[in-house]
């Protein structure tokens, strides 16, 4: 099998769950379980927060205009229907189907289409930041899903490429023979430029993520996984991600 995982970021006012999450940036969301046929999508998400980010998220959610995951930007003639299945101080759990109609696309159904079928999906949802995994057969064509996926998001999203498994490091990775890529190593470096690792704080991640231009979130995001490599590589383990497979290597190729 093979494993993809990439990054959506949105800008303000791009995307309704987006701009609650950024709201309450100690809410967030994962998937459950999430499957794709040709002509739908079914799933159920775990919702953690507090009380005002969950009112905040489950309004966005049964909004009858709200279909979850379809990337067109106004109205395609989808069928949605959004249900909550349990709710308490702090979780929300939400059931989303959504029939495509023929001007409407998502991920999963661009995954089914140039993947094929047996996929895997994992999502995590914080602030702006969406991050997809995706496993699928090891003849899976990545490249061609990568471009139709690109060619399907609007202008004020980003897309984020983080690591794909099974492909060759010495063809991949950087030429200093670590997986930290270079939009990580930019971070990193105006993170210590700025102060941010002073103690005070010379500059809170906000401040440098208006100076960089990038959503607080991605930033945050690259200067965890950098932190990560650099504490991996300290104690003598391998460089790469913590948590990833061995033969896994980091893309890190950020495109709009």
């Amino acid at each position: 099998m093979k494993e993809f995982v990439f990054a959506l970021d949105y800008d303000p006012g791009c995307n309704a769950i987006a701009d609650a999450l950024a709201q309450y940036p100690d809410a967030q969301i994962r998937s459950l379980s999430c499957h794709v046929t040709s002509s739908s999508v079914w799933r159920v998400d775990h919702v953690t927060g507090s009380q005002a980010a969950l009112n905040a998220i489950e309004t966005v959610f049964l909004d009858p205009e709200h279909c979850t995951d379809c990337l067109a930007t106004q109205d395609c003639g989808a069928e949605c229907d959004n249900t909550v299945l349990d709710r308490d101080e702090d979780t929300l759990v939400v059931y989303s189907r959504w029939s495509k109609a023929r001007a409407c696309t998502s991920v999963p159904h661009l995954a089914l289409d140039h993947l094929g079928d047996g996929l895997l999906f994992e999502t995590h949802r914080s602030e702006r930041r969406y991050e997809w995994r995706v496993i699928a057969p090891d003849d899976a064509n990545i490249s061609e899903f990568h471009d139709a996926l690109r060619e399907e998001l609007c202008r004020c999203t980003d897309i984020e490429f983080v690591r794909i498994s099974g492909i060759d490091p010495s063809v991949t990775s950087p030429p200093d023979g670590t997986s930290m890529s270079a939009e990580q190593t930019e971070a990193l470096t105006a993170a210590v430029k700025h102060g941010y690792y002073e103690t005070p704080r010379g500059i809170e991640l906000g401040e440098l993520a208006e100076r960089l231009e990038m959503p607080r979130s991605t930033l945050s995001y690259r200067l965890r996984r950098a932190e990560a490599q650099l504490a991996t590589s300290f104690v003598g383990g391998d460089a790469g991600f913590i948590d990833a497979p061995s033969e896994s290597v980091e893309v890190g190729v950020r495109q709009r």
